[in-house]
């Protein structure tokens, strides 16, 4: 069971939502708005959850998520216009991951290390 539940927030959290999905694989699952403003979203990727939610003012954020097939997931996050912060690279504790951004400025690490 996920008991640890990022808070991501974008200017604009529509292209944020999209980019997330569109480059990384997550999956819509809440979206509540206000007048056409994301107030509070769910994004789920496996059986984690990312939340979601607009501010005018956001600090960056770092997340980890742990994948199956980070190859095929660093070539989709690279299609679809991720920076690439760090390479795919094996680590020297066995994991195989890559690190990158979005159009905000949030920090996403994908691999295949899973916290026990």
């Amino acid at each position: 069971m996920t008991d640890i539940f990022p808070v991501i927030r974008y200017r604009d959290a529509h292209a944020g939502i999209g980019f997330l999905v569109n480059a990384f694989g997550f999956e819509k699952h809440a979206v509540y708005e206000d007048d056409g403003v994301v107030e509070h979203a769910e994004l789920r990727y496996g059986d984690g959850i990312v939340m979601v939610g607009q501010r005018e003012q956001v600090d960056p954020a770092a997340v980890y998520i742990a994948v199956d097939d980070p190859d095929a997931h660093y070539e989709r996050a690279k299609a679809a216009g991720a920076t690439i912060e760090r390479e795919l690279t094996d680590q020297e504790y066995g994991s195989r991951e890559y690190s990158a951004k979005d159009p905000e400025g949030n920090q996403w690490s994908f691999g295949t290390y899973r916290p026990s």
